[in-house]
């Protein structure tokens, strides 16, 4: 098969989806890979090491969407790709496509195969983990003064204790940000609504992290307490509440930043937005909102190691064996298929968007789930 990646187009991304261990497994494998020049420059992978791989280097996304059969990519597709998309071409990326009605309509009119990366993922992804990481360190970073903040260092001195930190959400997001922030000397506490996680989490983290269940009761009781609120939890896209208010803004201490890793407009904190690595912060009634919708993108060599490792199995049996059957052989794929020739198949973007779908269950032969 020839499988093709190139240089993500959104701005401050520099991760990639093949370093040249991957390419070079291809490659072994009798598959022909090609990658844009430049690909992995910002990413510690130049293309030297790219060709010395077994990759065949082309100008950009232009020609590899006209030649590969198989389009990996880190993020989603952007308009300025629309129309190099191939019926019958196969995608896998993280497409987030239940909030992405137009790139929905794209894939379906262009007949593509689309895989949603983000689905497919066994053990939870690397990106969770980094995110989760950074973002403590970003929420760190601007609580200094010379950064816009209240002027507190998250771990402290002598005679002067740490930030108090609220961390939403228990998952591998949150317990990386509670680890990163707890062993920088913040006292934390840290949220979720599975005590079977808040439990585990109890037993993983240093003693400095105290549990408390999730609920807005809870969340309205620690905002005034609290310097950094680190959310990390996925909102389900269908619901029109939030954990936090615009009006519970009001409880929090003036130049206290909040971190929305999960990165959903509408979702959990209200007054969250999208941002960039160029301008990642913005105010609302005086609390520091950290919006950057793709946090591991600013540590694109160690994301790009661990994540790439984590899909390659994905990419390698679609290789190998065709979208169809690679599908068929794996539940977690499976579940990641999003468009087929025509046919929506995932579930979360036909409840949001309102549409039909056929599961893939249902179009590859296989027993209903």
């Amino acid at each position: 098969m020839i499988i093709g990646t190139f240089k993500e187009l959104k701005p401050g991304e520099s991760r990639v989806v093949l370093t040249p261990t991957e390419v070079a497994e291809l490659t072994g494998g009798g598959h022909t890979v090609l990658i844009g020049k430049g690909t992995g420059e910002n990413a510690g992978f130049p293309d030297q090491s790219y060709a010395e791989a077994g990759a065949e280097l082309r100008d950009g996304m232009e020609e590899i969407y006209a030649e590969a059969e198989l389009i990996v990519k880190v993020k989603e597709i952007l308009p300025e790709e629309y129309h190099l998309l191939r019926e019958g071409q196969i995608l896998f990326t993280c497409l987030h496509p239940a909030a992405n009605r137009e790139e929905v309509d794209v894939l379906l009119d262009k007949k593509v195969i689309a895989f949603t990366a983000e689905d497919t993922h066994q053990y939870g992804s690397p990106n969770g983990e980094v995110a989760g990481k950074l973002g403590a360190l970003w929420g760190a970073h601007y609580l200094l003064s010379v950064n816009g903040g209240m002027g507190k260092l998250v771990g402290g001195i002598g005679g002067v204790p740490g930030i108090q930190a609220l961390v939403i959400g228990a998952g591998i997001v949150g317990r990386s940000a509670a680890n990163v922030l707890s062993s920088l000397g913040a006292r934390v506490t840290m949220m979720d609504v599975n005590i079977g996680v808040l439990r585990e989490a109890q037993y993983l983290l240093p003693k400095g992290v105290d549990t408390m269940f999730s609920n807005r009761s809870n969340i309205r009781q620690v905002l005034p307490h609290v310097d950094l609120v680190i959310n990390c939890v996925k909102w389900p896209k269908h619901r029109k509440d939030h954990l936090i208010t615009r009006e519970m803004l009001q409880l929090m201490r003036k130049k206290a930043v909040i971190v929305d890793i999960s990165a959903d407009v509408g979702g959990a904190v209200e007054t969250y937005r999208p941002t960039t690595y160029e301008e990642p912060v913005y105010e609302v009634d005086g609390i520091i909102h950290f919006g950057v919708d793709n946090i591991p993108g600013a540590a694109p060599h160690t994301t790009s190691i661990a994540y790439a490792a984590s899909v390659f199995p994905h990419i390698k049996s679609i290789a190998d064996h065709g979208a169809d059957e690679a599908a068929r052989r794996n539940p977690y794929l499976r579940r990641g298929l999003t468009s087929y020739k025509g046919i929506l198949t995932h579930e979360e973007t036909a409840l949001i968007q309102q549409r039909e779908r056929t599961t893939a269950e249902e179009l590859l032969g296989l027993p209903a789930k």
